[in-house]
């Protein structure tokens, strides 16, 4: 819980999300014009996904996306929301220049989904309790275009400039209750939300190219001498990361309380407000007083079908959705072994997690592959600054390394090398790798007889104090020995043969 120390009052956030989700389907909510939020249009030039209806041009119709309409039952399952049987389109209008048709087709009083719950990991504590999060609706609609403030490549420019590329896409609007009171548990369910989503594959969830855009609604409740007071509801628009959502919610709950104790201002109907985020400055800047429903001008789309849903329907998208983050979580923990600390971490990111699956499908027991994914490739990830699964290593050459580490052909830290070197050379065989790279461990009894003959020699008085009784000081021969064979002899073999030669 987040709070602001000032003498003689206590504060608590309180924060409800809307958050905006771009849905991937590959053609634009109202049309067949291609979506620039599914991968294959990620870098389209500008201006160059549009047709007549995207453009507003007078005689085009709109027709729904279907694909949008399950992926969002999809993402409302997931978020345990009730699915309405019936629901419609409205018209929600404003102008803006990145908006052709002067309206957004939207819903207003018939949201597809609502009455939801999701819980979301209260703290970075492993036994904390979950914090449940009503969702009060989602929402479908389409999204604007984008505003530019520079020419592409970053030339400074004296107006700005409309893309039309993203208007039209199938936009999931998720609203939540003011259940959130810090700006870490804001973050935890932006995260969470993230994670479903892509699991899900409804949306590829890329921060930076606005797949996912985060408004919270912050106020204060301050206490003092006994009385609480409320301070006016903010709306942040459009925060792009959690970085900045952190942060301007961080800030947001400084600045209410200090604005509070200048003009005792505290929360009505109607004195809402918008307040965007300067990145550079880190702080929160006025927009506009926050509008009401009616001053959009809702009203039913003339041009679109309501939506019926069947029960049928319903649980046959239910049976396609695949095992979501926290259900995998608690296999991983029941079925497998893993620690709860290695689960949480391995739910974490969509395809770090089918990677680490598909390593236990290619034969490596949960909690080795679980090991080997959190140490040494999260380190190669951390050097090379990508995911792990973008590392290029293949599941096959991870199983074979572990298996030659096993069998005691290769050290650890020849395994270690073996899989930095996997991942740039993700055809390579590992057992050719280690012959090539003189990483096979030596047991062949001449060769370690040798040198543990050099290494008694070398050191008697390590001899003396082992036949005295200090055993511990065999580490010393054994050190020598891997010494001598330039760290190629098998140390569990070294140990026992020097064992058996001083008789112990």
């Amino acid at each position: 819980m987040s709070t602001v120390v000032v003498e003689g009052l206590t504060t608590r956030l309180k924060i409800g999300m809307e958050v905006h989700v771009e849905l991937a389907t590959r053609t634009k909510m109202w049309t067949a014009a291609p979506n620039v939020a599914h991968p294959e249009f990620f870098d389209a030039a500008p201006n160059t996904l549009l047709d007549p209806v995207v453009l507003g041009l007078p005689g085009s119709l709109p027709v729904v996306n279907a694909a949008a309409v399950e992926m969002s039952i999809k993402v409302g399952l997931a978020l345990g929301c009730s699915i309405a049987p019936f629901t419609k389109w409205d018209r929600k209008s404003y102008y803006y220049p990145d908006l052709p048709k002067n309206y957004q087709i939207s819903q207003y009083d018939l949201p597809l989904c609502f009455d939801g719950l999701l819980d979301i990991p209260s703290s970075d504590a492993l036994d904390a309790p979950p914090k449940a999060v009503r969702i009060l609706r989602a929402h479908l609609e389409e999204d604007a275009g984008k505003l530019l403030h520079e020419a592409p490549g970053g030339r400074p420019i004296e107006y700005s400039i409309v893309d039309l590329n993203r208007a039209g896409t199938p936009l999931l609007e998720i609203v939540t209750q003011p259940d959130l009171s810090s700006a870490e548990e804001a973050v935890m369910f932006g995260k969470s939300l993230r994670n479903i989503c892509r699991f899900l594959g409804v949306s590829e969830g890329i921060l930076q190219r606005g797949h996912m855009r985060f408004e919270p609604n912050i106020n204060v409740l301050i206490e003092r001498d006994g009385r609480r007071y409320a301070t006016p509801i903010v709306e942040v628009k459009n925060l792009n990361s959690f970085r900045a959502l952190h942060a301007a919610i961080t800030h947001e709950h400084q600045r209410q309380v200090e604005q509070w104790l200048e003009d005792g201002r505290v929360l009505t109907p109607g004195n809402k407000s918008t307040r965007g985020w300067d990145d550079l400055r880190q702080v929160t800047v006025l927009q506009r007083e926050k509008e009401e429903a009616h001053d959009y001008r809702y009203f039913p789309d003339p041009d679109l079908l309501p939506v019926t849903t069947t029960e049928q329907q319903i649980e046959s998208l239910r049976a396609q959705m695949p095992e979501l983050p926290l259900q995998r979580q608690a296999r991983y923990i029941s079925q497998w072994g893993l620690s709860a600390g290695d689960a949480r971490a391995l739910v974490e990111d969509r395809d770090d997690c089918l990677f680490f699956e598909s390593v236990v499908d290619a034969g490596l027991p949960a909690k080795r592959a679980a090991a080997i994914l959190r140490n040494n490739l999260a380190k190669r990830a951390n050097e090379r600054n990508r995911a792990i699964h973008q590392l290029g290593i293949r599941p096959r050459q991870i199983v074979a390394i572990d298996a030659m580490q096993q069998e005691s052909r290769i050290s650890s830290n020849a395994a270690d090398e073996l899989y930095g070197l996997c991942c740039d050379e993700p055809a390579a065989d590992p057992a050719e790798l280690a012959q090539v790279r003189g990483l096979l461990q030596v047991s062949d009894d001449s060769a370690l007889d040798d040198w543990i003959e050099q290494a008694l020699a070398a050191q008697p008085r390590a001899v003396e104090q082992i036949r005295g009784g200090k055993v511990q000081a065999i580490g010393a021969l054994v050190g020598g020995v891997m010494k001598l064979s330039a760290g190629k002899a098998n140390p569990k073999v070294v140990q026992e043969k020097i064992r058996a030669k001083l008789g112990l």
